[in-house]
C-alpha cells in the first residue's frame, strides 16, 4: 500500500509525517511519500523542520526539495492523506475518480481538527506540529494494522 501525505508547499507538514510514518512504520509493503499542491520551484524542506526531524529520528533531510504533487504521483497512491480539509475538498474536486481515497489525515483516524501549517513560525511551533503528527501517525499505523488484520 502506498501512502501519500499532502500539504501546501512539501516543507513542512506532509514532509514530516513522511519521515515520522517510514521511521515509525514496521509493516512490510506499506510506504509513504509526499507532496504539495502549490510547491515553489526549487524549494527545500523548512530547517526548522529538518533540524526537529534530525533530533527525534536521527535522519539529516536538509537537502530535500519539495515535490510538486501530480496525476502520477495520485496514481500510484492507495491512501492520499491531506493535512487540512481545504485540501482534501481541493483534491476531492480536482480529481473526482480518486475522491473515495482521499481524506483529511485527523479525519482518517477518528480525530477533530485539522493540522495546521507551522511555516514561519519559530521552533516551538514547529515542535508542536511535530508531536501532533506523531500523535496521529501513531494512531494511521494502528488502524492500518487493524485493517490489515481484519
Amino acid at each position: 500500500m502506498n501512502i501519500l501525505f499532502v500539504c501546501t508547499g512539501n516543507t513542512c507538514r506532509s514532509f514530516m509525517a513522511e519521515a515520522i510514518f517510514n521511521s515509525l512504520n514496521n509493516m512490510e509493503e506499506l510506504t509513504a511519500k509526499s507532496a504539495g499542491i502549490a510547491v515553489v520551484p526549487g524549494s527545500v524542506s523548512s530547517s526548522n523542520a529538518c533540524k526537529i526531524i534530525n533530533e527525534d529520528i536521527n535522519v539529516d533531510l536538509s537537502n530535500r526539495e519539495a515535490i510538486q504533487l501530480d496525476e502520477e504521483i495520485l496514481d500510484q497512491s492507495d491512501l492520499i492523506l491531506t493535512m487540512t480539509y481545504s485540501a482534501k475538498d481541493l483534491l476531492s474536486n480536482l480529481s473526482l475518480e480518486d475522491s473515495d481515497r482521499i481524506f483529511c489525515i485527523t479525519e482518517y483516524v477518528g480525530q477533530k481538527g485539522e493540522i495546521l501549517d507551522p511555516f514561519g513560525g519559530d521552533i516551538e511551533v514547529y515542535k508542536n506540529t511535530y508531536e501532533q503528527l506523531k500523535n496521529i501517525i501513531l494512531l494511521l499505523l494502528k488502524k492500518l494494522k487493524e485493517d490489515r488484520q481484519n
